[in-house]
C-alpha cells in the first residue's frame, strides 16, 4: 500500500481542512445560509484538525513526532465528529423534543456570559434542528460527519505508519 511521506500526508489533510472551511464561508456568504452554534462548533473543530496537520507538515520530527501529530489529528477529528453526530441527533428529533431557539451567536457573544455561550455551541438549539441544505438526501452534518471520519482515518493511517517513504 502506497502512503505518501509524512510531510506530503499532513499537507494533503490541512488542505482538506482548507477546503472544507472555504465550502462553509461560502455557504454562509454566497448561499446565505447562517451558521447555527453546532455549525460553528463544527467549524472549530475542521478549523482544529487543519491546524494540527499544518503544524505536523511545517515541524518534521521523525517517527515518534509524526506518531503523536497523528494522534492529535485523529483525536481533534474525532471531537469534531461527536459535535456532528450532536448535531445530526437534535435535526432527527421529533419536533416537539427539539430545544428552544436561541439567539444568534453574535448577540449570545455579547450579551451571555461565556459559559453559557459555550453550552449552547456544544449542546445546540432548536436552530440547529433546521435542514437548510441537502446533497443526496443527506442534511450538512452529516457530510461534516463524513469529513471528520476520513480525516480521523487519514490522519490514524499515520499514526500506524509513521516512517513509510518518509522523506524530510
Amino acid at each position: 500500500m502506497f502512503i505518501p511521506n509524512s510531510r506530503t500526508h499532513f499537507l494533503l489533510g490541512f488542505l482538506f481542512c482548507v477546503v472544507l472551511l472555504v465550502a462553509a464561508y461560502f455557504f454562509q456568504f454566497a448561499q446565505g445560509l447562517e451558521p447555527c452554534p453546532l455549525c460553528i462548533s463544527q467549524r472549530l473543530g475542521v478549523f482544529l484538525v487543519g491546524l494540527v496537520m499544518l503544524m505536523g507538515w511545517l515541524h518534521p520530527t521523525g517517527a515518534q513526532g509524526t506518531r503523536r501529530y497523528a494522534l492529535a489529528g485523529t483525536l481533534a477529528a474525532l471531537l469534531g465528529a461527536s459535535v456532528s453526530i450532536r448535531h445530526l441527533w437534535i435535526q432527527h428529533l421529533p419536533p416537539e423534543e427539539v430545544p428552544a431557539c436561541g439567539p444568534g451567536l453574535s448577540y449570545m457573544l455579547q450579551y451571555f456570559a461565556f459559559t453559557d455561550t459555550l453550552k449552547a455551541m456544544v449542546t445546540g438549539t432548536g436552530d440547529c434542528a433546521k435542514v437548510e441544505w441537502t446533497f443526496l438526501g443527506f442534511s450538512m452534518p452529516f457530510w461534516v460527519l463524513m469529513s471528520f471520519l476520513l480525516l480521523a482515518a487519514w490522519s490514524s493511517l499515520r499514526a500506524f505508519y509513521p516512517q513509510s517513504n518518509q522523506r524530510y
